[in-house]
Parts: structure tokens; sequence; C-alpha cells
């Protein structure tokens, strides 16, 4: 009977967190993005308020660090967001 309820429980539990194929495919996307190498970009201007400003952000993925394929972080990703294997191929062109 427990292992009724648990089969059943979990059951319920995976159908919650499964999410739209479309939707995976963006979000891994952008993952497999990262993974291909560091991303950054700076910004500096000036205002009325307080003068100048500038600001520089610099992102490294741990699958970067790792060395991954950026279309193996994808599969996977899809894979354990949905259950499923991808939809289609990764578009990891850069935007």
């Amino acid at each position: 009977m427990r292992f009724v309820l648990s089969v059943l429980m979990f059951a319920g539990v995976a159908s919650c967190n499964s999410v739209n194929p479309e939707l995976a495919a963006q979000r891994c996307e952008a993952r497999a993005r990262a993974a291909m190498g560091p991303t950054g970009s700076v910004e500096f201007g000036v205002n009325s308020n307080s003068g100048g400003f500038s600001r520089a952000e610099i992102g490294i993925s741990s699958d970067f660090l790792q060395g991954r394929d950026p279309a193996q972080v994808y599969d996977a990703c899809v894979l354990q967001m949905t259950g499923e294997l991808p939809i289609r191929p990764p578009n990891l062109r850069t935007r």
C-alpha cells in the first residue's frame, strides 16, 4: 500500500515540475550559451544628478569552468526540466 501511495505522490510531483518544452528550450539555450565562454558588459555615461558613472560585469558559468560541451549542457538541461529529450537542436548564436 505504501509503495502505491509513494508512486502516486511521485507522479503528482513530477507532473507539477514539468515545464513547457519550448520554455525549457529557451532557458536551456541561455545556459548553453553561458557554457561557451565568459560573458560581460561595460556601461558608462554622464547624467545631470550625479555626474559620471561606470559599471562593468563579468559572468563565468560553472559549465564553462568544467569544460562542458554547450550542446551537452543544453540536452541535459532540457531533460532535467521536462523529463524528455529536446524537441529541437539548440540555437547557440550570441545575441
